[in-house]
């Protein structure tokens, strides 16, 4: 399911205009705006949502962010605000937290930025052995953007759901010090252990790609998918404040697993309910959780029984990782 807003590009009103330039949001608009990053443009969807398409270098095209500014944005023109990053998860897109949650309702009155960055079909925000680098867009291209026209302070957490949730540990674990916080919400932080490399396979595979272009075969080019999986990379997370969670899902392992990782493998994953999905990546954040406190990293982890692979159970779980993140940001919990 996707969500592509119908927004007014052209006939804006004065009272529009007037609030796009009290926000300080680079100039008037005229239904979309060019910001002062060159060649970004930018469309209001709300009083502090906005749109960004980004001339991305390492995507090799332009690229979707979702924004959500602070409400007193306006009246405090002079400061900086933390940014949390927000990443989507796998056939999905980068309106789906706003689509799916009560993000905008939530962070309001709260001193932050919200940034929910494209991370492509497949929703695994790496750098792709052949293709894109969603790694270097998120990291570095939107929060350039971010800095240069938004005010945007070096502070920043990011969480994500599912191959977001992936991404979540994986950038702060690839980039040490680059987030205070990350969290990851039914994530895969633990890419090799048993079924996960079909798993990846699959999401990529349903998205009519190739699974080499990913990082390379999981066999014979082991060192390139241990060098983007998180838990082999856990050491660069020490100092991050963390919070990890997933559910058992509705199956105990045995034959119904075999039988639902093929159907996956096979394409079938239209019929497969979300418990049956969470139950398939638990084993992921279990490993995760485990070489976490082997190593004396300390995290917030929640795994409880049953759940699903779905928005009901992220939206539980973003807002119990909140005290976690917010701590981070210097803001009230």
């Amino acid at each position: 399911m996707s969500d592509h807003p119908s927004v007014p590009r052209h006939g804006l009103s004065r009272r529009t205009l007037a609030k796009a330039a009290a926000l300080g949001v680079a100039g008037a608009l005229t239904g979309t705006w060019r910001a002062s990053a060159a060649g970004v443009t930018a469309t209001q969807l709300g009083p502090r949502t906005y749109d960004l398409n980004i001339p991305s270098a390492a995507l090799g095209r332009t690229a979707p962010v979702r924004i959500i500014l602070p409400t007193s944005y306006a009246a405090q023109p002079g400061r900086t605000w933390p940014v949390l990053h927000l990443l989507h998860g796998a056939h999905d897109d980068y309106n789906s937290w706003t689509r799916e949650t009560d993000i905008e309702a939530f962070t309001a009155n709260r001193d932050l930025i919200v940034a929910m960055p494209d991370g492509g079909p497949t929703g695994i925000p790496t750098r792709w052995k052949t293709g894109p680098d969603h790694e270097t867009f998120q990291l570095r291209e939107v929060t350039a953007v971010l800095r240069a026209s938004y005010r945007a302070s070096t502070v920043q957490a990011v969480a994500g759901v599912s191959t977001g949730g992936y991404g979540a540990m994986a950038h702060a674990a690839r980039n040490p010090g680059t987030f205070v916080a990350a969290a990851s919400y039914s994530g895969i932080p633990a890419t090799t252990v048993t079924n996960m490399p079909k798993i990846v396979e699959a999401i990529v595979r349903r998205e009519n790609l190739d699974p080499l272009m990913l990082w390379g075969a999981p066999t014979t080019d082991s060192a390139v998918w241990e060098d983007f999986n998180p838990v082999a990379r856990a050491s660069g997370l020490r100092g991050t404040a963390l919070y990890v969670s997933v559910g058992t899902g509705s199956l105990n392992g045995g034959l119904g697993a075999v039988l639902a990782l093929l159907q996956i493998i096979t394409g079938g994953t239209g019929s497969v309910t979300p418990g049956v999905l969470e139950s398939l990546v638990t084993s992921s954040t279990q490993n995760f959780v485990t070489t976490l406190g082997q190593l004396g990293i300390p995290a917030t982890q929640h795994v409880y029984p049953g759940g699903g692979h779905q928005w009901s159970d992220w939206q539980r779980e973003f807002t119990s990782s909140w005290p976690v993140l917010a701590r981070a940001l210097g803001l009230p919990a």
